[in-house]
């Protein structure tokens, strides 16, 4: 079943995604919100990306509970979906990005709860996906939540939340480098609770400490450079709660 709710910020409009596979679209041109119209295939815990006025979903579960390959791309003009070709694997619980003009899909869970380490690439022009082994591995919380991860200037990163680590993809030996620390005061449960995007040319962590009585959900930036992370406080406030989701738009 799907039950949560998910996000999604396309160019000026913020998708979300809610039970019985209801969508609803937000402008921030006319500050209203609308009823949108679902995926063809609709879906939950899917991986997801977008860039300018297109975004891509991948993968996720259906009402059944059946994982999917399944991936669509929604058009803001049109406002419509539009089937893609399927990934190799069926996976749920996976993130998205889209980095040198191409959609990426990497980790989540497979059938019987298999953790998997491999990505995808979905080439635009070609219209097929290629299977990349290991792109993942180590990402993957005990949990299966999906890997944190964010592109900025077409370079990948990844908050392994395991050792608070900050990592950089390197593309042409398909592995990861550690080059520092995420903020100290960041607290996640197998990676749930805090959330790891990119704004612009920067990296932002939103999370935080949390107690029995409630907690303190904070954000914090960097412009990633040749130098360990140094993270900016930019803001925070008290809450009960923690990060269910987060959609990044404006930037």
């Amino acid at each position: 079943m799907c039950s949560d709710k998910e996000s999604l910020a396309v160019g000026t409009e913020l998708l979300v995604f809610g039970m019985a596979h209801i969508v609803y679209r937000y402008s921030i041109l006319t500050n209203s919100w609308t009823r949108a119209d679902p995926m063809n295939s609709p879906r939950c815990l899917f991986g997801s990306t977008s860039v300018g006025e297109k975004a891509y979903v991948a993968g996720g579960s259906d009402s059944c509970g059946r994982i999917l390959s399944s991936a669509e791309m929604y058009d803001l003009e049109t406002h419509t979906w539009t089937p893609l070709p399927c990934m190799n694997k069926t996976r749920k619980l996976c993130s998205g990005t889209f980095m040198d003009g191409k959609f990426y899909v990497i980790g989540g869970v497979t059938n019987n709860n298999k953790v998997l380490a491999c990505g995808e690439e979905y080439d635009l022009e070609r219209r097929s996906w290629r299977v990349i082994d290991n792109m993942s591995e180590g990402l993957d919380g005990m949990a299966g939540a999906p890997p944190l991860i964010a592109a900025v200037n077409n370079q990948l990163y990844a908050a392994d939340y395991s050792d608070k680590d900050v990592k950089r993809y390197d593309k042409l030996n398909n592995r990861w480098i550690t080059l520092g620390k995420l903020p100290e005061q960041c607290v996640s449960n197998d990676s749930w609770g805090i959330a790891f995007r990119a704004c612009g040319d920067r990296l932002i962590v939103i999370g935080g400490p949390r107690t029995y009585t409630g907690g303190t959900i904070e954000i914090h930036s960097w412009i990633p450079d040749q130098q360990p992370p140094g993270w900016n406080l930019v803001a925070k406030r008290s809450s009960k709660s923690f990060v269910y989701n987060l959609a990044v738009m404006g930037c």
